[in-house]
């Protein structure tokens, strides 16, 4: 009578605790990552009232089983759905990961301060420390650090990811070492034609991220398909000179240019308004025709006098236009100027690189020497050209490794009519890709990213991408097996298998880690509701064995009467 009451004790006990782990089921039903559990009963003892015995062929009878009485009933295992992954909540955080598992189950290394524990919730931030960590509990996200001598990752005992150490935050700079010019190049462009020609600059980086800007200026040689680029000078970021071949001790054909002696400046065959040129009497007058009054060209002092007046001077400026630049030249006795047949021509020494272009198609024939020519106009030396010129900026700098030298590369010009419009662009970068060579500043992060291999990589505001090391992963032979300690995390068993220290790399088997997602739980409210529903009805029959053994017993009880 007893035995009945004990083994309902003993189910009230087991079906309570399948009841308190499925109300720790739907408690967790939102807590993320969350593994459901469900119990597994067994029976316990079992009372022998009588053995069994086996057949006996000498008297003719069988044998006969074992008569047994079972003494109840007990919690056999607590299976943890583990390896069944929740549905994906997308956050849009970038430290929130969702690990998505191929064909082992993936769990996140966290360090509590003392121990390696393990996690499916993906929830990071990074502290004020700059490491990545638990939002819920602080612990450390463990993962491989970069090799500083490789920039890699090195895979060996896992760390803490310190993804924002003061290091970092910023990007190395890098020095300019290529550069292009595209577009097109019309010979009836007024700045072309002019003394100062096309002014063009090109802004760029010493290996210190400092930025600098060239002044260029391209030029009209008179002959069709012909054109010169010279560099003017260099300047701060600040606007302020930074290199000026007319006061600098370092020569310009020293940094840009090949230096032709009485190379021809500037050829001028009209006089301005105001002035006239008889080709006749090969006369100059004041005036619009040859009833004014008679000047004439003085080589001694650069400039037209008066034949009536001497002392009356017109300058080069006021009857043939010549720009400011051109009479800094003369004067300053850079340049020489000669007038024949009513044409100015100004010759001198001049730095700069010869363009040429093919004049039937336009297309860019090569940059470098000037072509040399003999009295007749015939060519005694054409100067070697090719597509790039080098802007030697090694040579300037307080050190000689302030500056890397600058290839630019001119076949991305045209020579064509443009409605009198040049569209010549300078750019740093390689023609081909307008990334190498480049050049960057001093870089500031401005982001960071985790890729699905869990590759954390920093983003600068000078567009460099910079690898930060990675999170690694573990994997158990068992993972059913992990001890849960609460906080969402886990700890090794014996029956678990034991975590290297080193991990692996989640694409190992196909796996991937989703960024801006969470793993839900995977409890499932349909199933639990079931479940308490059966387990209610058990522990209701339970009672009632309880109840009716009383019942029985008080019958008992009162045979006495």
């Amino acid at each position: 009578m007893m035995r009945s009451m004990y083994s309902a004790v003993s189910g009230l006990k087991t079906h309570q605790t399948k009841m308190d782990v499925i109300g720790n089921n739907i408690a967790n039903v939102n807590t993320v990552a969350f593994k459901s559990s469900s119990v597994v009963f067994q029976d316990v003892l079992y009372q022998m009232t009588s053995n069994a015995s086996g057949a006996n062929a000498a008297t003719g009878t069988g044998g006969v089983n074992a008569k047994q009485i079972g003494l109840g009933v007990t919690t056999g295992a607590t299976n943890l759905s583990i390896t069944t992954s929740g549905a994906a909540e997308t956050t849009g955080r970038a430290f929130d990961i969702r690990l998505s598992d191929q064909s082992t189950t993936n769990f996140f290394v966290v360090n509590n301060g003392s121990e390696n524990l393990f996690t499916r919730a993906g929830s990071f931030y990074v502290d004020g420390a700059g490491n990545l960590c638990m939002t819920s509990t602080g612990y450390t996200v463990m993962g491989w650090q970069v090799d500083p001598t490789t920039g890699n990752i090195k895979k060996d005992t896992v760390s803490a990811l310190r993804v924002m150490q003061t290091s970092n935050l910023t990007s190395a700079p890098e020095a300019t070492t290529q550069a292009n010019v595209s577009g097109i190049i019309d010979k009836n462009d007024k700045d072309v034609l002019s003394d100062n020609g096309l002014v063009k600059t090109l802004t760029f980086f010493d290996n210190l991220g400092y930025s600098y800007t060239a002044r260029f200026a391209m030029k009209s040689t008179g002959t069709d398909g012909k054109y010169t680029v010279e560099l003017e000078k260099i300047l701060n970021s600040d606007g302020t000179t930074f290199y000026d071949p007319e006061t600098s001790n370092v020569v310009l054909s020293d940094i840009f240019g090949a230096k032709t002696t009485n190379a021809t400046l500037g050829t001028y065959s009209q006089v301005q308004s105001g002035y006239y040129y008889d080709s006749a009497t090969k006369q100059f007058y004041v005036g619009s025709d040859t009833n004014g009054k008679k000047i004439f060209w003085d080589s001694a002092t650069n400039s037209f006098k008066d034949r009536q007046t001497p002392a009356t001077t017109h300058s080069l400026k006021q009857v043939y236009g010549i720009s400011n630049a051109m009479v800094a030249k003369i004067t300053g006795k850079k340049a020489n100027a000669t007038v024949e047949n009513g044409t100015l021509t100004i010759t001198g020494d001049v730095t700069d690189y010869a363009i040429d272009f093919s004049t039937k198609d336009g297309t860019f024939s090569g940059v470098g020497e000037r072509d040399t020519y003999n009295a007749d106009g015939s060519v005694n030396k054409a100067g070697s050209k090719a597509n790039t010129v080098t802007l030697n900026m090694s040579k300037l700098g307080n050190n000689p490794t302030q500056f890397d030298d600058i290839t630019i590369d001119f076949s991305g010009l045209k020579d064509a009519n443009n409605g009198g419009k040049s569209t010549a662009v300078m750019s740093t970068g390689s023609i081909d890709d307008g990334v190498t060579g480049k050049g960057k500043k001093l870089g500031a992060m401005i982001g960071i990213s985790i890729d699905n291999n869990g590759l954390i990589t920093g983003t600068y505001d000078n567009g460099n991408k910079e690898t930060l090391g990675q999170i690694a992963v573990a994997q158990f032979a068992n993972a059913s097996g992990l001890e849960k300690v609460g906080e969402n995390c886990y700890r090794t068993t014996l029956n678990s298998g034991e975590f290297d220290g080193i991990g692996v790399e989640i694409s190992a088997d196909g796996s991937s880690m989703t960024s801006g997602e969470l793993e839900m739980s995977n409890v499932d409210l349909s199933t639990e509701f079931t479940q308490m529903i059966i387990t209610q009805r058990g522990f209701q029959a339970n009672s009632r064995i309880i109840t009716t053994s009383d019942t029985l017993l008080e019958e008992l009880v009162n045979l006495k009467r």
